[in-house]
């Protein structure tokens, strides 16, 4: 077997285990592999001790590429209140099922209703979300020009 199906083998088997396995690292040492077998088909006198050297910084270089570029992406959420649904209200205008008393009533949002904090108003009054503070809605009166 020659060098250059050894590495071809190397790069298909690392990458087959970034497939079976849990992370996203073997990834870059199989790119690397394959960096390796093509500059062999370009420099096939290549010493093993060469091909070692190169596989080691292609791997290198490959894996600080995804730490900077990739992983920066990747750990930007696309949507940062996507679990957390009060937050997710914040701006929205509802309509005060039961009045606020006190600075407490309930809003319905969708078909549920949920506990609200403000001023006080009747009940039908539009009001505007500001605020959460855990699952209760913070709000303020919608006027006519909101």
């Amino acid at each position: 077997m020659t060098a250059i199906q050894l590495w071809w083998i190397a790069a298909l088997v690392l990458i087959s285990a970034e497939i079976l396995l849990p992370g996203f690292f073997l990834l870059w040492f199989g790119i690397a592999a394959a960096g390796v077998a093509i500059l062999l088909l370009l420099m096939p006198e290549l010493g093993l001790l060469s091909q070692v050297l190169v596989f080691a910084v292609l791997a290198f270089v490959s894996c600080l590429g995804y730490w900077r570029l990739a992983r920066k992406s990747l750990q930007t959420p696309a949507a940062p209140t996507l679990n957390r649904r009060a937050e997710q209200l914040i701006g929205q205008h509802y309509v005060l099922d039961s009045a606020i008393e006190n600075g407490r009533g309930k809003a319905r949002v969708g078909d549920s209703l949920w506990l609200v904090e403000g001023p006080d108003l009747p009940a039908g009054a539009r009001v505007a979300v500001i605020g959460v503070d855990g699952a209760t809605l913070r709000v303020r009166a919608v006027g006519e020009a909101d």
